[in-house]
């Protein structure tokens, strides 16, 4: 499988309290985000990944050219307007089969996102398969409205009642998914949570795949919550 992050983020709240390096070099637990990442995408059998970063992150970048993986390490430097058009420019390196994209910034355990991908391989019927989670700490999550075998019906900026899940910033798509950019480019979206309504309002068959916590690292204090979340068992 194919995997790819986002890191194309100023992290403006990060720099904005003080903190002095790049939100993908972060350490948490003793390991860079994204460091972090390459090393569980290699353990769950990557064939390649791809990464998008601006063209402010220095630090970021010299990291990224000196990394030496065992697969190939697609590097895309460019300063996009958002998550959608990053997600755009990722795309032709994610072609030819299924996919794992995910945020720089999510912080899972290792073993639900195996269970995830083993999911999502033998999944025949789901076009997408989206890692959400019931716990809430984002200032402006996004809402995942299911069925009872756990279908995507809608994604939500506000609450409504019956809804468990927001999601988490791991997505897992097939090449239909991919079709869709010449409609969402021709629609002027921006942003992922619109170009996923846009997959549910196209009918494709979309998933929800529930991890028992996703943290992601936004502020200072994020990253004591997401060691702790880590070391817990």
């Amino acid at each position: 499988m194919n995997y790819a992050v986002i890191a194309a983020g100023q992290g403006s709240r990060l720099v904005a309290e003080g903190v002095g390096v790049s939100k993908p070099l972060l350490h948490i637990n003793g390991e860079r985000m994204i460091e972090r990442l390459f090393r569980i995408f290699i353990n769950n059998n990557a064939e390649s990944v791809s990464v998008i970063i601006n063209e402010e992150m220095m630090d970021v970048r010299q990291y990224l050219q000196s990394v030496n993986l065992p697969v190939p390490l697609n590097l895309v430097i460019k300063s996009t307007p958002d998550s959608l058009h990053s997600f755009y420019e990722l795309s032709p390196y994610l072609q030819g089969g299924k996919f794992c994209l995910t945020t720089v910034d999510t912080i899972f355990r290792e073993a639900e996102f195996s269970d995830y991908i083993r999911a999502f391989r033998n999944d025949r019927m789901s076009d997408a398969l989206m890692g959400v989670t019931d716990y809430i700490d984002d200032e402006k999550p996004l809402y995942v409205q299911t069925n009872e075998d756990l279908r995507i019906t809608n994604f939500l900026d506000l609450p409504e009642p019956g809804i468990q899940y927001v999601s988490g910033g791991i997505y897992g798509m097939n090449e239909t998914v991919l079709n869709l950019f010449r409609q969402a480019m021709d629609e002027g979206l921006s942003r992922m949570r619109n170009f996923q309504r846009l997959m549910v309002q196209t009918g494709l068959e979309v998933k929800a795949f529930p991890f028992s916590k996703i943290v992601d690292v936004d502020h200072e204090t994020d990253i004591r919550t997401a060691e702790e979340f880590i070391q817990s068992r």
